[in-house]
């Protein structure tokens, strides 16, 4: 039988402390319930701004990427420290670096191919007699 510690009464009937939420929400989440995890971190977050773990599993439940990155700079503002949220922005840092010298070097491909390409047309019309 829970304790008081653990459940608050209300006209509802008993509900869950932060811990329990807590675990619903990872539950949920590991189970593939996005929508149920939400409200369950939600829920815990209403109650504790400043959990660490809640919204860390926000981050990972993200739909984008903006999303994510918000999620991890709040958990790095209640720690800067958290090694699991600074990982996370590295990696993303470093697929949008990838991502960018990715279309680097294929804009670089496709430009050296043009020059190429303008460099024999014009070869040919100047060697070609007339």
């Amino acid at each position: 039988m829970p304790t008081k510690a653990q459940t608050r009464k209300s006209d509802s009937g008993v509900q869950p402390n932060r811990e329990e939420l807590l675990q619903m929400g990872i539950r949920a989440a590991k189970s593939g319930n996005r929508e149920g995890a939400r409200i369950a971190f939600e829920q815990v977050l209403s109650q504790d701004k400043r959990n660490e773990r809640a919204m860390m599993w926000m981050a990972k439940l993200s739909t984008s990427k903006g999303e994510r990155k918000k999620w991890l700079e709040r958990v790095l503002e209640v720690n800067p420290e958290n090694q699991n949220a600074l990982d996370a922005m590295r990696r993303m840092d470093y697929e949008r670096s990838a991502s960018e010298n990715r279309t680097l070097l294929i804009f670089g491909v496709v430009l050296g191919v043009l020059i190429v390409i303008t460099l024999v047309v014009i070869g040919f019309l100047f060697l070609i007699p007339r």
